[in-house]
């Protein structure tokens, strides 16, 4: 097994993996990162989205040797220190999460979108074609809504209890 290097929220790991293991398995059995969630395991539910170098990916179908020398973030990396993500922060104004299962994939989806579409119509939000078992569909679309017309930084997780969403 060969080790591949690469940057996770903001800190580099290593990681001793067959090239073809998905990234998914390196970033939870291997790293300890339980917010990207496994749902279908071929990039359909979309539970897992986390980025690669700033752009949407589902680690569950991209082997951890395309992520050598490269920026993995996952739900535990969005937020800034103590500062949430305003995508987070508007998912807790908004009471989306139900279940919650979907809920960090669901946040790193909407944080792609807004970060090259900052002020998203519906059709964009259709775009996203995470799964929510739930249905919470209407409370994604508000809280996505909200978190573009913000233009906030993001506030502090002790502002909101001190909790960070994962």
């Amino acid at each position: 097994m060969r080790a591949y290097t690469f940057t996770l929220n903001g800190r580099p790991v290593t990681v001793r993996a067959p090239a073809d293991m998905p990234l998914l398995w390196a970033l939870r059995d291997l790293l300890g990162v339980t917010g990207p969630k496994y749902g279908c395991g071929v990039g359909v539910c979309r539970a897992c989205t986390s980025h690669l170098d700033g752009a949407e990916i589902q680690p569950c179908v991209v082997p951890v040797a395309d992520c050598a020398d490269r920026t993995v973030t996952t739900i535990e990396g969005l937020a800034d220190g103590d500062t949430l993500h305003p995508v987070q922060q508007a998912w807790l104004a908004c009471d989306v999460a139900q279940c919650g299962f979907c809920q960090p994939g669901q946040i790193m989806a909407a944080a792609a979108l807004l970060a090259h579409t900052p002020d998203p119509t519906d059709a964009d939000i259709d775009a996203i074609e995470n799964i929510c078992r739930c249905g919470t569909y209407a409370r994604i679309r508000e809280a996505i809504k909200q978190a573009a017309a913000s233009g906030e930084k993001g506030v502090s997780r002790r502002e909101v209890g001190g909790e960070p969403l994962s």
